[in-house]
């Protein structure tokens, strides 16, 4: 499902004539001889998209990516900063996040205190992008652009629930009459079509009802449906769920979750092997998020899981206030814990960028291609004994710990813990 593009990038024989052939390839559109606003210098670059994984300089000028190669010049640069021994990434994609907050003191997580406000959790851990999971319904979806996305310096997109009141309550979502899908998805087509990116459905207790009203209207808008398929008593087949009502692209959510009894599992608690069609329906196109959350990461599945091969299409938080200061504390911590239990760097990297890009359909971002928005995380890999805790409050030790040290924003520092960036308060002036 998920596919590789090459991008032209400068080499020793010149730098305007590879950006000249980007040119004619469509991927920049202008080019001017503006001096560079930020020039990241001496670090190791991954970007998944573009095969880049080395050391390269970045180069960024009016908010975009102007250069990417192995040696970029200085003299032409506002600001440099030394990133030697850092790890350059796109801005990392937080696909599963519940922002929608506010002060409705009998609502969950729509216009609700359980979310939260995205710049406060989002760009210390070298998150740009934050996408709202069904939070709100096409009833609602207008406060929450207003009070939210149109007031935060994160990129904010959202997936809406099949229910018009967004997630209310756990009553609420099982309001059948309020699954519209004609209004659901001409929210989508002809209100919001760049903001919204998918349809959710979540907590409901019956049969395949909400799946199956959140995929008609899926069909509709021509976006995906993302799934949280616990609370049904007795427990769905999630095979069902996958072979049969499932189309390439949609998404389940909270992969790694451990029960309780009213969730199927992927792996079998019997024999701690992978169920074989979930293998099947990942080869089909089934997209696999973590959606961390509060309650809805077990070391127990996620460790044999991905040991037998079920990697996350999508590394995501399901950020709330019931997650921020759990087992999942932020995505530099989350992405940290896949990291140790022996996924690559690279490959953490591509599922927290590139991959949920594609997913979204918005392959414009989770990219440090040249025209591209200069949305840039900065990580260090810290070495040492850490540990690493899941939602059912056991550890698994570590040695590797990501880091967010510099985050940009639209070619905006955003976020610099150590101060790369400035310069020391009694520097001298330069001359």
């Amino acid at each position: 499902m998920f596919r590789y593009f090459n991008m032209i990038r400068p080499s020793s024989v010149g730098i305007h004539l590879a950006l000249a052939c980007a040119m004619l390839l469509g991927t920049v559109s202008h080019i001017s001889a503006q001096a560079i606003d930020i020039l990241l210098k001496g670090g190791h670059v991954i970007d998944p998209k573009n095969k880049i994984d080395g050391k390269m300089d970045v180069a960024i000028t009016g908010g975009k990516i102007s250069q990417v190669a192995p040696s970029i010049p200085a003299g032409n640069a506002k600001k440099v900063v030394d990133v030697a021994g850092l790890y350059v990434t796109p801005g990392i994609i937080d696909m599963h996040t519940h922002l929608f907050w506010g002060t409705d003191s009998g609502s969950y997580l729509a216009n609700a205190q359980d979310a939260l406000p995205p710049d406060a959790f989002s760009f210390r851990a070298g998150v740009t992008t934050m996408v709202d999971c069904g939070s709100s319904g096409w009833r609602n979806f207008r406060q929450f652009k207003s009070q939210t996305i149109d007031r935060s310096e994160t990129r904010v997109l959202a997936f809406i629930n099949i229910i018009g009141g967004g997630m209310y309550g756990r009553y609420e979502e099982q309001d059948v009459a309020d699954m519209n899908t004609l209004m659901t998805a001409n929210m989508i087509k002809k209100l919001f079509p760049d903001l919204i990116v998918g349809i959710k459905s979540a907590h409901y207790w019956g049969d395949f009802t909400s799946v199956d009203k959140a995929l008609e209207a899926g069909k509709m808008a021509n976006v995906p449906v993302i799934v949280d398929f616990g609370e049904h008593h007795p427990p769905n087949s999630i095979e069902e769920l996958f072979m049969k009502h499932f189309r390439p692209g949609d998404i389940f959510t909270h992969a790694y979750a451990d029960g309780p009894k009213s969730r199927e599992t992927l792996v079998d608690d019997n024999t701690g092997k992978v169920k074989p069609f979930v293998f099947e329906a990942q080869k089909k196109g089934v997209v696999f998020d973590v959606g961390h959350g509060g309650g809805a990461f077990a070391w127990r599945q996620a460790v044999p899981a991905i040991k037998q091969g079920l990697l996350p299409n999508v590394i995501s938080s399901d950020l709330h206030t019931k997650s921020m200061n759990s087992g999942m504390k932020d995505m530099a911590n989350l992405m940290s814990k896949f990291l140790n239990i022996g996924m690559s760097l690279q490959d953490v990297i591509l599922r927290s960028t590139w991959n949920p890009a594609q997913v979204i359909h918005h392959p414009e971002l989770g990219t440090l291609g040249v025209g591209s928005d200069a949305d840039v995380a900065v990580f260090s890999v810290r070495k040492g004994n850490f540990g690493f805790v899941d939602t059912k409050r056991t550890r698994q030790k570590g040695t590797q710990k990501l880091e967010a040290e510099l985050t940009i924003r639209a070619g905006k520092i955003v976020w610099d813990l150590n101060g790369l960036s400035m310069p020391d308060w009694d520097a001298k002036p330069a001359n």
